[in-house]
Parts: C-alpha cells; structure tokens; sequence
C-alpha cells in the first residue's frame, strides 16, 4: 500500500496536429506546440522530491501511486488514419476519425504515445523506479479497456517483467489507502455517462465496439469537423445565436463557408448514432459477469458489493431523450425553420392554383417568423452546464458505499477542494490545450495535482491541490 499518492485527471493527449499554412488557427491547439510532456517530466520529478523529503521525515521507505484519472488519452480527438488498415474504414471515419473497436484503438494508441515519446518515456522510468500507475477510465478514454489496449500500452511502455505489475487498469473508479475515492466523474453526467460500465461493448451488424456517451460522439461527429471549436472549454462551442454569428464572421467564412452544412449532418449523424446505440443490448455472458465483476473489483481496491452499488447511482443517460438531445445539437430549430418553410410554400403554392400573386408575398409570414424564432431560441439554455456542480447525495452515497471521507473527481475541468458536508472534495481540474481564444493566448487553467501524504502526528493521510512548478 503506497503511502503518497499523487492525482492528475483529463489531460487530453491526442496526435499532433499538422499545421496547415492556409488555415494556420485551424485546431491550433491540438499542435505540438501546446504540448506538455517537459511539465509533465517535471512534475513526476517533483513528486518524487516531495515524497523523499516527507519520507525521510518519517523514517519510511516510500512509493508514489500515480493516479491517471480519466480523459488522460482523448481517443475522440484522433483523427489520423492509418496509410495501409487491415480493416475497413468507412467514408464517415475517414472525416471524423475511426469507430471504438478494438483493432482501430490499437491504432489510435499507438498514434498518441508516438508523438508523446516524451511523457511516456518519462512515465516508464517513473514506474521503474518501483513507484504504481493506475489509468482509471474516464469518457473519452473508455477505450483503453480493451485488453488489448492495456496490453499494448503495457508493451509501448517498455517495462522489464517485474515493473508490468505495478501498472493496473480501473473501468471507472479506484480506493486508494482505504481513505480515498478516486472517480473521473462521468457516470454523474448524462451527456457523458457510460451505461454499462461493467459491460460496456455493443454488437452492431457486423462489428463489435464500445457504446460512446452522447458527449463522445458530438466530440467526434461535430467538434472534429469544426476545428476553431476547442472541445476543452464549454464556452468554446456552446453560445447563443448572436455569439456564433459573430464566431462564425470573424474565424469561419472564409475557410469553412459552408459551415452550416457540416453542423447539419454532423448533428444529424451525432443524434442517430446516439439514439440508436442507447437502444442496443450490451454484450454481456451471464456466466461470467460475476467473475468480472470481482475483476473490476480486485483492480480497484473495492469489493465486488462496491462495484454493483457504485454502478446502480450513475445517473441516466442523456441519450434516452430524443428531444433533449436534439436540442443540445440545434437541431429543434432546424426543424422548426424546415417545417415554417414547408407550410408556407405548401399554402401559397394552393393559393396560387386560384389567384395569381407573387411568391415575395412568402416574404411577409417569414418576417413574422422571425422573431417568435428568436425568442424560442434565446429562451433555451445548455443543460450541460447543470452538472458542472458535485452533487451532495451522490458524494454521501459513494463515501457510505466505499467507507472513505474523501473523493477525488475530474471530468468538469474545474479546480476545487472544499468540504461538501462531511465529505472533503477535491477536483485538479484539466491539463488539456484549453484556451479561452482561437490563437490560444487565453489559458484556461493552471496545471494542478492532488496530493495526499502522511502526516507525522497524525493517522490519516492529508490532501492538498499543488500546482506544478514551470
């Protein structure tokens, strides 16, 4: 049992973006000159110093437990095919990036450690050192619970036989020191939820793959093909209408004209896909779902008692609601444009079977269209925002279930410690190429960690939020 433990959640590693001299802010942030594998060679430095010094205080030896907490790989973001696949890929994969089966997320991880030779290399000294690594899954790195995966970044990482056991793999959640919940946080979010943690694998026609959360695929299907969008920052891409106009004026005309085009199937693909993943069954082998269910548990410090009722609070998956979804992608409005038109040609189209007038006439309803159109448009706001917020009845629920006084969450992108009731709460925020800009000169937060350590006159462990040195 490791006496430190250091958390670091949603750094967002994806492949290198090329630049492209004819749209140089086109998703600027995902170039490698956002990059931060050197802060991250520094902070396990730093860590290792911390842990030396308070150990030595207390006459102990010492082991860091490195906790990756979700999002640490964006899968999403992956673009880049393959120059030679084994499989196929299919026209929309070839625009948006492959499906989640496991023979294209071998692809996919082999990209990000790739152009990440630099954090990896510094993350597999640091297991060789003898210190733990635990990757806990968050939404847009669900796919590295494929075994294969795991065994592929195992063997990238280039560990010798006796280091393999100090890395493990969490499906969504992990205790530390028998004083710590450790969760990404999705499963509390319902456009970012995972329904079925456990059994997470959906069979299609003639392929097997991962169910994606309604978030992962808008990620995919829309932000992947609208690259001014920083996926990092909700205020990057959810605005009002006048606020994507201006957008749309000041980045987009000249390089994305037709930008209305690619949000409408885009959208389209993102509401089917969704609608039509959350009603297939999850793939799943009643004689053997007890047994992974003790896996999961033996993997995350919990028993299997932990792993069922931790599963039965997530909350309900966005995609189950047609009409919400619709509305988080716009597309309500562009069926209420679409409708208005239909029924104003339909009309003046039988009026014209028996009086001639001009079809400007259409001009006069369209105008009065306009602004109930607006109202209704600026009278709906993002619920996404809602679950940006710990909720107390889950944080006293998870800390009943795992016996623990502390949670560690991420997901939100937002910095926090505080005590929610009797609960002591802490979020590192996000590591990821976040910016409030295009030109990526407005960063949106610092790079912070967890820490919890020992304390010399006392028997609990005591958590803090650092922030790593530059």
């Amino acid at each position: 049992m490791a006496l430190f433990t250091a958390v670091i959640s949603d750094l967002h590693l994806c492949e290198a973006e090329p630049i492209d001299p004819n749209r140089p802010l086109w998703k600027k942030f995902k170039t490698k000159e956002f990059f931060f594998d050197d802060v991250f060679v520094n902070f396990l430095k730093e860590i290792e110093q911390r842990a030396s010094r308070r150990a030595a205080k207390l006459n102990k030896d010492f082991q860091i437990e490195l906790i990756l907490n979700g999002d640490i790989f964006d899968y999403d973001s992956v673009t880049r095919l393959p120059e030679d696949p084994i499989y196929k890929v299919s026209w929309l994969e070839k625009r948006r990036g492959l499906f989640p089966e496991e023979e294209k997320s071998l692809y996919k991880t082999e990209v990000i450690m790739k152009d990440h030779n630099v954090f990896f290399e510094a993350l597999s000294n640091f297991i060789k050192s003898g210190h733990k690594v635990v990757f806990v899954a968050g939404n847009h790195d669900v796919e590295f619970l494929y075994p294969k995966v795991q065994e592929k970044i195992v063997e990238l990482l280039e560990l010798p036989d006796e280091a393999k056991s100090l890395v493990r793999f969490c499906s969504w959640f992990y205790i530390s020191n028998k004083d710590t919940l450790i969760e990404h946080g999705h499963q509390y979010d319902p456009y970012c939820v995972v329904q079925n943690p456990i059994h997470p694998l959906i069979r299609l026609f003639n392929r097997v793959e991962l169910r994606l959360p309604f978030g992962n695929l808008a990620s995919r299907y829309m932000v992947n093909g609208m690259g001014y969008f920083n996926p990092h920052v909700d205020s990057n891409y959810i605005m009002t209408i006048k606020e994507y106009v201006s957008f749309f004026l000041r980045y987009m005309l000249r390089t994305q004209p037709l930008l209305m085009l690619t949000w409408l199937w885009s959208a389209s693909a993102t509401f089917l896909k969704s609608f039509a993943d959350r009603l297939l069954p999850a793939m799943k082998d009643p004689l053997t779902t007890e047994t992974k269910i003790e896996e999961i548990a033996n993997l995350s410090n919990a028993s299997p008692r932990m792993v069922r009722e931790l599963n039965e609070i997530k909350v309900h998956p966005a995609s189950s609601s047609p009409i919400l979804i619709a509305r988080e992608l716009w597309l309500d409005r562009a069926f209420l444009i679409l409708f208005f038109f239909l029924v104003i040609i339909q009309i003046f189209a039988f009026i014209k079977l028996s009086f001639d007038i001009s079809f400007f006439w259409m001009l006069i309803p369209m105008a009065i269209f306009i602004p109930f159109f607006m109202f209704y448009t600026n009278s709906l706001r993002s619920a996404v925002h809602e679950f940006k917020e710990p909720q107390e009845r889950i944080l006293n629920l998870s800390s009943y279930i795992c016996k623990v006084d502390r949670i560690v969450y991420g997901h939100t992108h937002i910095v926090r410690h505080e005590y929610i009731g009797l609960i002591e709460h802490l979020n590192p925020g996000t590591w990821s190429p976040a910016f409030l800009d295009v030109e990526c000169t407005k960063e949106y937060s610092k790079r912070l960690y967890v820490w919890i350590e020992p304390q010399e006159d006392k028997e609990h462990r005591e958590a803090k939020l650092i922030e790593v040195k530059k």
